[in-house]
């Protein structure tokens, strides 16, 4: 056994801080090679890293592969792609030969079973990533396939995992396709190293020890990796102190849980400190002084040599609160600034998690956002589909092309997202001028430009620069969002380095318009109404998409999400600068149906909410089980983490769970209230919740009491053979009105304001491509 386990994780090493490697002299790639025939026109005779990706390789800085592979090139390694290969056998995985240091595995910018999956567990037959928008070209759970392959063709070169994928399953995970608890991918793919997070800080170091020839096996101190051990004696864990995390939602010798609900200054309170700067009130320590149940007190160990023991795979396949109480300490330990090592057993084996990566700083981001990306795909796609330059054969190219990212991490913390599980919630912001200078390069050398760039933004529009005002709290914070259950008083909300960028971007020349595409967080942005003029007056392109998610409280708080008085707050300021700009435009809000803690009646709510707004969704999103999120722990156990967990029932939170096809239809048929077939099911379920009062003709009622027939007609859901008026009959374009028993619509062309109410279901765990 290694005794470098025995170190602990050191600090972090700039970027731009190691020697270049040998093969800096072959200089810039075009584009990274993907054939041998590449490799020699370069003057390579081997590759030193090889990335295997399940995404169509596009050289730009929002697709995984490109940014990991031009920062090894920026540290004189040469670096390879092989995309998409076919998985089932191990030749296409020695196209490029066998690479001297290790292969990077990546399922790609999306978990491999997201993007094959829809949330009601059906095939889907597209897929963004892939030229042509072809379903299928990727395997099931990819990360692990290609390791699998990677380590059938060459067995003795190192695997490195890496991308969401791998990430959001480091640990015993819940996986909603089979409906079971699966092991750690490290077991099954048998990687040596995983990398989590955003991981170039993590892979350039691990780059430049294999180089120096150092074993892949002593790499087990880079923080930001997760690697598997044998447990064959104690010596492994000599000087590391190990807490035992299974006194369930007890304080023990573990630190209290932090309720998400307490601020700061009482969480410190709490533990007998504060987070006051005032006076020599000292900070709270990244080492804490825990108040035990009784009367004694015990001073933690160092963190830096301190190892959080998990509850074991075994234990938590089979145990619902374990699982939840596993899922709840992991997501604790998630601070760079405070985070501890994590153990987990699978049989004989261990799963050791590092504390989390330091964040880039700004001048590291601008170094990896600065490097020379090709933007556009790989020169293989135009000579195999067509087109001058392969572009419109990739969808979320398409998407992205002209689009810049000036951030990422997000603060928020909604339970259904994979952002913050991956990404951290410490912002890690790009310099105005580098983002000033990508536009320009977009402008002076991207094809097709037209002077509009897509967005700028990254997992959300407006954290750009977004922090906490202390860096000495920032590091002892525990909680699991900054603006839930409301903003923290300790966060930097100032949206005035955000407004400065957007007016210098929009007056470059050759720039006709700024458009604003990520998500935006507009309970943060109501702080700063001068950034909610700026955005509508000059950013919006007629609509706006923003997330209220749901209505009621109930579903609203198992999410993490603020209240809809904030969405009719920010609605006010919108509607208002938007008018004083002249400009007719419109917000489109998206909803999850299905969510954990959401019951039938918080549905319907949400129905004549919409109704009363009239909002009119074209497409929904059903809340979708993606591997680590806090909400799949509560659809998994139907307990709470966010509120501790026990095996006392009257202690214990236990969530409404929506399960089963019939309720899960039901849910979606109510943010679809207006489509015909949904009205047997909908007027169904009214007469159960014990509001028939809402079916009916007039305007107060949710659902008609009539039913289109098969040829067009319409008929009375109390009289079956009373048929009435024919949409023929009336002219296109008018209303079908109180004679036919119809709430009022349009038989031709929507109205503009109908049409933009219109609502898009977007993908699981992202915003964006990135």
């Amino acid at each position: 056994m290694s005794t470098a386990l025995a170190i602990p994780p050191r600090a972090a090493k700039a970027l731009t801080g190691y020697r270049p490697h040998w093969a800096k002299r072959f200089g810039t790639a075009p584009f990274l090679p993907m054939s041998r025939q590449e490799m020699d026109a370069l003057g390579w005779d081997s590759c030193d890293v090889i990335v295997v990706t399940g995404d169509a390789y596009v050289d730009h800085p929002s697709f995984g592969m490109a940014v990991i592979g031009r920062t090894l090139e920026a540290q004189g390694f040469r670096v390879g792609i092989i995309a998409q290969p076919d998985w089932h056998s191990a030749d296409p995985f020695k196209a490029l030969g066998r690479p001297n240091l290790f292969f990077g595995v990546t399922a790609g910018n999306m978990d491999s079973m997201i993007n094959r999956y829809t949330a009601d567990r059906k095939i889907r037959s597209d897929d963004a990533y892939t030229p042509g928008d072809v379903g299928g070209k990727r395997p099931d759970r990819a990360s692990l396939v290609y390791a699998q392959r990677c380590r059938e063709a060459y067995a003795d070169v190192p695997i490195v995992l890496g991308g969401i994928e791998a990430s959001l399953r480091r640990i015993a995970h819940y996986d909603y396709w089979q409906d079971k608890v699966r092991r750690s991918i490290l077991v099954d793919s048998k990687a040596d190293l995983l990398l989590y997070g955003n991981a170039e800080r993590a892979i350039v170091e691990i780059a430049h020890r294999l180089a120096r020839r150092e074993p892949v096996q002593q790499i087990t101190d880079v923080r930001g990796t997760a690697f598997m051990l044998r447990r064959e004696h104690d010596l492994w864990l000599q000087d590391w102190f190990e807490l035992d995390s299974t006194e369930v939602d007890r304080p023990g010798r573990v630190d209290a849980h932090i309720n998400p609900y307490l601020t700061l200054e009482e969480q410190a309170d709490a533990q007998g400190a504060t987070c006051s700067r005032d006076g020599d009130a000292p900070a709270v320590p990244a080492t804490a002084v825990v108040a035990m149940p009784t009367s004694r007190r015990v001073v933690m160990p160092p963190r830096e040599k301190t190892v959080v023991r998990l509850p074991a795979y075994e234990q938590v396949k089979s145990d619902a609160v374990l699982y939840a109480h596993a899922n709840r300490v992991l997501h604790l330990e998630t601070n760079p600034g405070n985070a501890r090592a994590l153990v987990q057993a699978h049989g004989d084996r261990e799963v050791w998690i590092n504390p989390p990566p330091i964040p880039l700083t700004t001048a590291e981001m601008d170094h990896v956002f600065d490097l020379p990306y090709a933007r556009s795909p790989h020169p293989a796609y135009a000579d195999e589909h067509g087109g001058h330059d392969g572009a419109t054969k990739i969808p979320a190219w398409e998407m992205i092309r002209f689009s810049v990212n000036i951030m990422r991490g997000c603060f928020g913390g909604c339970t259904f997202c994979s952002i913050t599980e991956h990404e951290g919630r410490i912002i890690q912001s790009r310099s105005e001028d580098s983002v000033i200078r990508e536009i320009e390069e977009i402008r002076d050398k991207a094809p097709g430009f037209t002077g509009v760039i897509s967005d700028l933004g990254g997992p959300t529009a407006n954290m750009y620069r977004i922090g906490c005002k202390s860096p000495e709290i920032e590091a002892a914070c525990r909680k699991p969002s900054c603006v839930y259950p409301g903003i923290c008083p300790n966060l930097n909300t100032d949206h005035t380095p955000l407004i400065h960028m957007y007016r210098r971007a929009r007056a470059l020349r050759g720039v006709k318009k700024i458009l604003i595409g990520s998500g935006l967080r507009y309970d943060l942005a109501i702080q700063s109404p001068e950034y909610i003029k700026e955005l509508v007056t000059h950013h919006v392109g007629g609509y706006l998409k923003i997330a209220p998610e749901h209505t009621e409280g109930g579903p609203l708080s198992k999410m993490m999400k603020p209240g809809i008085g904030t969405y009719d707050r920010f609605k006010q300021l919108f509607d208002q600068f938007s008018a004083e700009a002249g400009k007719k435009q419109y917000l489109i809000p998206y909803f999850i149906a299905a969510h954990p803690g959401t019951s039938d009646a918080d549905m319907m709510h949400l129905a004549l909410w919409l109704k009363k707004n009239g909002f009119k969704a074209d497409q929904v999103q059903t809340f979708y089980p993606s591997p680590m999120a806090t909400a799949t722990a509560m659809y998994h156990t139907n307990l709470n983490p966010l509120k501790g967990i026990s095996r006392d029932a009257n202690r214990a939170e236990r969530v409404d769970i929506v399960r089963g096809e019939k309720r899960r239809r039901l849910h979606k048929a109510f943010l679809r209230y207006h489509d015909p077939n949904n009205w047997p099911l909908l007027r169904e379920a009214l007469k159960a919740l014990g509001r028939a009062d809402l079916i009916g003709n007039g305007k107060h009622h949710l659902i008609p009491s009539f039913q289109p027939l098969t040829d067009g007609s319409y008929q009375s859901a109390r009289r079956k053979n009373s048929t009435v008026v024919k949409p023929s009959a009336v002219a296109p374009g008018r209303l079908l009105t109180q004679h036919t028993g119809l709430p009022p619509r349009v038989t031709g062309a929507r109205p503009a304001a109908k049409t933009a109410a219109k609502t898009a279901a977007r993908p699981a765990g992202a915003r964006k491509p990135r």
